[in-house]
């Protein structure tokens, strides 16, 4: 099946299950969602202007972000 940036990605669907199928299904919070999906897609997506190395560190830097995000919203932190 051919590419479809929308419905069906080709960084998402490589896997049995795409992640937000899984996220979805088990009702995840939206920093665990984004967690997953940033991690699954690390090294499959290129961005714009990136080699593959750097866009795979973007994605793992968004994981770092949203969990840092959730560390800083259990601690109460104002700032996100």
């Amino acid at each position: 099946m051919a590419d479809d940036l929308v419905e069906r990605p080709a960084h998402y669907t490589q896997y049995l299950i795409e992640p937000i199928e899984f996220i979805m299904r088990n009702d995840l919070p939206f920093h665990v969602g984004n967690i997953i999906k940033y991690s699954v897609r690390a090294g499959a997506k290129l961005y714009a202007d990136q080699t593959p190395e750097q866009s795979e560190i973007t994605d793992l830097c968004k994981v770092i972000r949203y969990a840092q995000m959730r560390i800083n919203q259990i601690e109460g932190k104002e700032q996100l």
